[in-house]
């Protein structure tokens, strides 16, 4: 069409009837978006709940959004039906229709009261304070109700997203928590007592202030997408929940290990008494030797066998104590320093016996070499020899005479082998005398 008015060419009706189905669509799918907001969980929720801090502000002006959404979608609704009548005046529409047609489906013919808009506390199309009223154009006005809808549906499902994910775990969590109290209380962790106990009351009071924060003001903890425009678009923050979750680990652990010795206390105590009773057994053993060897070794140092540890025993004895009493977390750690000390205890006797003992395996050693000397002489026909008899006497005799000095009778053996070795060598000299030249030693 050639005419032109205040918005321009005039439509003509297939344009005009285009532009209606558009607009008909638009209404439907924006009326459609509406109800589902209003009917929205997360929106109900807003509603009811007593919220604080950046969500309550939010929530102002959320609420603000979707009353002002309604009054322009009342007044979108009221200028489509307005034009559907005039359309539907006559089945050709007269120059006049297509002009008013024209100028409502194009132009700013839409008024929407200004003090809707201020007392709705929301921002208005231009920014500034609201008006007694304001016009629109519809396009104008589609394109203001989805900004609006958007920034509603935003606010809307990020609280709700962080009301499903976060205070559901919480209670999870807490629930596992009351069991963990439980067991630790029955083994004796408790707050004051144990650093797991303090743990546990720090945790519950993180999880017990985590859960009124999330519910009070849970935009507080979502964490937007970057880069995205998409409603809703982010995540819960479950930083702090995330950290409390592995204190809670890290606790249980300590408990399991604190149970695994509730469960063999009795067994390692047993075997801590055997422990430090073969010490003491074997210190006494010593303590015996070295009264012997006193009485048949002279002159040789002979060191000192010390008594059993009294700090053993009291540790011992209190270990015990501690199982009578269910005292596990106290019993742990001194079961594990005590059976180190044990072990050690049990070497020292051991190394102490060894000591004493050694001057006792020296004489052993002497007396044995001279008689497998003597063996081998008797054996190549020499045990008559008469030096060689007095040498061997005199050796015997101090090593089976009290008090035995080991380094005179040493010399003495040394003195009655030199001589044997003296005689098989001459005996090697004098044809028919003696047997085979023996180079091996005694024991051959």
């Amino acid at each position: 069409m050639g005419d032109t008015g205040p918005t321009g060419p005039v439509m003509d009706r297939d344009e005009v009837d285009r532009a209606l189905a558009r607009l008909g669509a638009e209404h439907e799918a924006i009326e459609t978006s509406l109800l589902a907001l209003q009917d929205h969980a997360g929106r109900r929720l807003l509603e009811g709940a007593e919220l604080t801090g950046v969500t309550a502000e939010r929530w102002s002006a959320a609420e603000a959004s979707i009353t002002l959404l309604w009054t322009y979608f009342d007044a979108y609704t009221g200028a489509l039906r307005t034009a559907r009548e005039i359309r539907s005046r006559r089945r050709w529409s007269s120059r006049e229709d297509l002009v008013e047609l024209t100028e409502l489906l194009r132009g700013e013919a839409v008024t929407v009261a200004g003090s809707a808009a201020a007392t709705a506390n929301a921002p208005t199309l231009h920014g500034g304070p609201g008006r007694l009223s304001e016009r629109y154009s519809l396009v104008t006005l589609v394109e203001r109700m989805n900004q609006l809808y958007a920034t509603s549906l935003d606010m809307v499902v990020a609280a709700d997203a962080v009301w499903s994910a976060l205070p559901a775990r919480i209670d999870l969590l807490a629930a596992e928590l009351g069991r963990t109290r439980k067991l630790a209380h029955s083994v004796g962790v408790r707050p004051g007592e144990h650093p797991a106990g303090d743990d546990l009351d720090r945790i519950t009071r993180t999880l017990t202030r985590l859960r009124e924060q999330a519910v009070c003001d849970p935009l507080a903890f979502w964490t937007p997408a970057q880069g995205s425009s998409a409603p809703g678009g982010g995540r819960p923050d479950t930083t702090v929940y995330d950290r409390e979750a592995r204190a809670l680990e890290e606790v249980r652990r300590e408990i399991d290990a604190v149970l695994a010795v509730r469960q063999d206390a009795e067994q390692r105590i047993v075997r801590l008494r055997d422990v430090l009773s073969r010490a003491d057994r074997t210190l006494a053993e010593a303590r015996t030797a070295r009264g012997e060897v006193l009485a048949k070794i002279a002159a040789t140092e002979v060191p000192v066998v010390g008594g059993p540890p009294i700090v053993l025993q009291e540790q011992l004895a209190a270990a015990a104590e501690y199982r009578r009493h269910a005292q596990w977390h106290r019993l742990s750690p001194l079961l594990e320093s005590l059976e180190e000390k044990a072990e050690d205890e049990l070497l020292r006797a051991r190394e102490s016996l060894t000591a004493v003992t050694a001057p006792l395996a020296v004489r052993a050693e002497l007396r044995g070499r001279l008689d497998a000397y003597k063996a081998k002489m008797a054996r190549l026909g020499h045990a008559e020899d008469p030096e060689l008899a007095e040498k061997y006497e005199k050796a015997r005799r101090m090593l089976w005479s009290a008090p035995c000095d080991l380094r005179v009778a040493e010399q003495a053996v040394l003195r009655y082998q030199h001589a044997a070795a003296e005689l098989l060598g001459t005996a090697r000299r004098v044809p028919g005398q003696g047997g085979p030249v023996d180079r091996t030693g005694p024991g051959a």
